[in-house]
């Protein structure tokens, strides 16, 4: 981002003219503008704060999140940049951001194949929505279920929890593509933090029964599934690099293997073809101590879920380990996690 743009960027902030937390879920033009149209790269990527419009009830950019000046927040939007040119992904799940805005910061510093979409959604606590950059216009608008289930689930086996009611997903996107022979729903999703506090895990379970149901649906119509998304969970199936277990069923509700809907249909995560050692996505200062050395800090609660018929078509998957973390990083927390198929 050039000096002058930044410049004229934060006059514009501070006269309180144009920007606000917005949202862009409407489909315009169905265009396709990879170059390939044979390559199709997925990235899921949890961009941490992608804040510059001030957000009052967090203090963001300021005390209240990572970046505390929206120049900070500009400098990390840059890192952002640097790191999506580095990917060069054709669909890009991006969670954490607060609207578009801030997509179309990012659109603007990148290049003209990309095209922002975001549906708002109902975290009104922190202001985090889930995001979307493509290069293929998706067919139908994004939007949202508002479906919310009881909890506890029966069965649920998070732990001593010590609250109940019901659940939805706050921070969640649906939209349809076409490609190949294949009719897709893309659902991209950022599910409630803190994998394994028993509150948070009968809550997220609500949340992947709302999921599997939209998933459900789609696969009655015949549709290809891809799930995107900080799902803040572990995979009992597929562990990370220091074999974490969940507490919670909802990466099994996810896939199909557990929930209301269980059997009905199956995901696979992408993952599954990583060695043991690469499953990291999420860095976390486990002791307040900011070394960065030790496995602890380290987990994988991004993934990318696909029906059989996708899955057949990946060639490559990975996630992107292209930068450190430490206190004070410019990055994100989070690596983003890179999907390659030929559809």
């Amino acid at each position: 981002m050039t000096l002058l743009f930044r410049l004229l960027l934060l006059l514009t902030l501070f006269s309180n003219l144009v920007f606000s937390d917005t949202e862009c879920p409407d489909v315009s033009t169905i265009e396709d503008r990879r170059h390939n149209k044979n390559t199709l790269r997925l990235v899921q990527y949890n961009v941490e704060w992608l804040f510059v419009d001030y957000y009052e009830p967090m203090n963001c950019p300021g005390s209240g999140c990572t970046w505390h000046s929206t120049n900070d927040a500009l400098t990390h939007l840059d890192y952002v940049v640097a790191t999506i040119k580095e990917l060069n992904p054709d669909i890009l799940n991006l969670c954490e951001v607060e609207g578009c805005d801030e997509l179309n910061m990012l659109v603007s510093n990148l290049n003209n194949s990309y095209k922002s979409y975001l549906k708002k959604g109902t975290d009104t606590a922190t202001g985090q929505n889930v995001g979307l950059l493509t290069k293929i216009d998706p067919l139908i608008n994004l939007y949202r279920s508002e479906e919310k289930i009881a909890y506890p689930i029966k069965e649920t086996k998070c732990g001593n929890a010590t609250i109940s009611g019901t659940e939805g997903v706050s921070k969640h996107y649906i939209t349809e593509y076409k490609l190949s022979d294949y009719n897709i729903a893309l659902i991209g999703i950022h599910l409630l933090a803190i994998p394994t506090d028993p509150n948070r895990c009968v809550e997220r379970e609500a949340q992947a029964q709302v999921i599997q149901n939209v998933i459900y649906d789609y696969v009655k119509k015949g549709y290809e599934i891809i799930v995107m998304g900080d799902m803040n969970d572990y995979d009992n199936e597929v562990l990370d690099v220091k074999s974490d277990k969940p507490t919670s069923r909802v990466l099994q509700f996810l896939k199909g293997l557990d929930g209301d809907k269980k059997g009905q249909y199956q995901l696979t995560n992408a993952a599954y073809r990583l060695q043991q050692k690469e499953r990291y996505s999420d860095w976390y200062d486990s002791d307040n101590n900011c070394a960065t050395d030790s496995i602890n800090d380290i987990s994988m609660i991004d993934h990318i879920l696909v029906t059989p018929n996708i899955d057949k078509k990946i060639t490559n998957m990975y996630i992107y380990h292209g930068y450190k973390e430490y206190c004070g990083k410019w990055t994100s927390d989070h690596w983003p996690v890179v999907v390659d198929l030929v559809i």
